[in-house]
């Protein structure tokens, strides 16, 4: 039978008519691209830096959404070597989690990779390479992802603050190629020379006193702790790794921020106009500012008072009285003892681990995402689980896909994280609620560690 033109765009009309309503959904899939480029990192008189950034810049673009919408982006890789890209903090499908190896593929160079995604948390976020992270994110490879509340909170203006440090090289202004450095990988991970703010030395802002700010500050360091504190600022901890706490609470002295976590501050600019308030970094050696607010003028006549807490985000909280119990030791690294553990399925002496450039064991074993899971998980049961750091150094454990409560000595539910700061000889009970099916990385975000065999996976099904 031969069809007219008319009968034809009939026919095709009515069928289209009965096609779900989803393939005409609009999409905006923008695209980012990973890449080399020239960046001038260092001051002025130093020549610029070679740096491998989303779209070529470090940070990378920052992404801006409401709670609830839909984040899609095309990941180009036109790096010399594969990458993934992983949404932290993001209670995520498990298939765009960007774990190269666990989740996905890695993109190889010259490829690409759709993620599309709803983000239903508000809070502070980011975006980080997660294949080889240890040197990608050394290299730049990371940005903020930012999830506003639906109402706007009672504050003047608001300023995302990206703390990292970079291994530079000062006689070449070059990113110091020492990845893998067997030194880093044993003892307390990539530390670099050269702090930043938003990719700038010395970062300072201009404000007026009295002013209401929220501060969203994200570590991006490969390993670095960050000791901070408020001169010339008031301030109170609205939320940590995007999750809002019940009640504000006032900075008081000091506060760590570990490679990974994040914390929202809502600050009072106290002070006086021609000075500054500072977000200062505490070292054994000396502080300096990491952050500058000079004091321009005066805003406000009147300081607020205390502010409100944040809307909350809602989640399932774990039932401790029937949780699961599960265990993870943490061992090895230097000075810690270990004589060896089992990798690759056999049992291999700690000179056997150092040679493949693995250094560190969870529960007698070299971590990675091709072993067993470290649990199998029904979606929906409580979790408690027992952390304990029997190293010499500092781990920041984050887990991948859901949050967590640390647990109280008294035995009451903290705050909601996604990555957990121990000390050396600290123990940590965390507990939540297996609720969102896939395989999920458990992994110490000291990316050195992570990469000589601080990793796990849990699998929720």
């Amino acid at each position: 039978m031969k069809l007219s033109k008319r009968d034809f765009l009939r026919m095709s009309a009515a069928g289209l008519a009965c096609m779900p309503n989803s393939l005409f959904a609009q999409t905006d899939m923008r695209a980012v691209t990973a890449r080399v480029a020239d960046i001038q990192l260092l001051p002025d008189d130093y020549g610029k830096t070679q740096i491998w950034g989303f779209d070529g810049i470090a940070p990378g673009p920052e992404i801006r959404v409401t709670q609830g919408a839909r984040v899609q982006r095309r990941i180009i890789n036109e790096l010399p070597d594969p990458t993934s890209t992983h949404w932290h903090g993001i209670r995520i499908d498990n298939a765009m989690d960007g774990v190269a190896g666990l989740t996905q593929d890695a993109i190889r160079p010259g490829d690409s990779f759709d993620y599309d995604f709803v983000v239903p948390d508000a809070g502070t976020y980011w975006y980080h390479a997660h294949n080889r992270s240890f040197e990608q994110v050394a290299r730049g490879l990371q940005g903020a992802l930012i999830v506003e509340e639906p109402e706007p909170i009672d504050i003047d203006h608001e300023e995302v603050l990206i703390l990292d440090d970079w291994r530079i090289d000062p006689e070449t202004a070059q990113i110091a190629d020492t990845f893998g450095a067997m030194h880093d990988l044993s003892h307390a991970g990539r530390l670099g020379n050269y702090i930043t703010t938003n990719g700038v030395y010395n970062l300072a802002k201009n404000v007026k006193r009295h002013e209401r700010l929220r501060l969203r500050l994200i570590n991006a360091s490969n390993a670095r702790i960050f000791q901070l504190a408020l001169e010339g600022l008031e301030g109170w901890i609205v939320a940590m790794d995007g999750m809002p706490l019940a009640v504000p609470q006032p900075v008081e002295g000091s506060f760590l921020l570990s490679s990974a976590q994040r914390v929202d501050l809502i600050v009072d600019v106290t002070a006086e106009v021609g000075s500054a308030g500072h977000i200062v970094q505490l070292s054994r050696d000396e502080s300096f500012s990491q952050v500058a607010f000079g004091v321009t003028g005066n805003g406000t006549s009147a300081r607020r008072g205390t502010p409100q807490p944040l809307p909350p985000n809602a989640h399932a909280m774990p039932d401790l009285g029937s949780a699961r119990d599960i265990g993870l030791l943490m061992e090895g690294g230097a000075m810690g003892g270990m004589r060896g553990a089992m990798m690759g399925g056999r049992m291999s002496s700690m000179r056997d681990m150092m040679e493949t450039g693995n250094f560190w064991a969870f529960n007698g074993a070299v971590g990675g995402m091709d072993g067993p899971a470290l649990a199998e998980l029904s979606r929906g049961e409580s979790v408690r689980l027992k952390i304990t750091n029997d190293t010499s150094f500092p781990h920041a454990m984050h887990l991948h896909g859901m949050h967590f409560h640390e647990i109280a000595p008294d035995g009451s539910l903290g705050a909601l994280r996604d990555t957990t700061l121990l000390d050396r000889g600290e123990v940590r009970d965390i507990a939540f609620v297996a609720d969102n099916p896939g395989k999920w990385l458990l992994h110490c975000h000291m990316l050195s560690h992570a990469a000589s065999g601080m990793m796990a996976w849990v699998n929720v099904a």
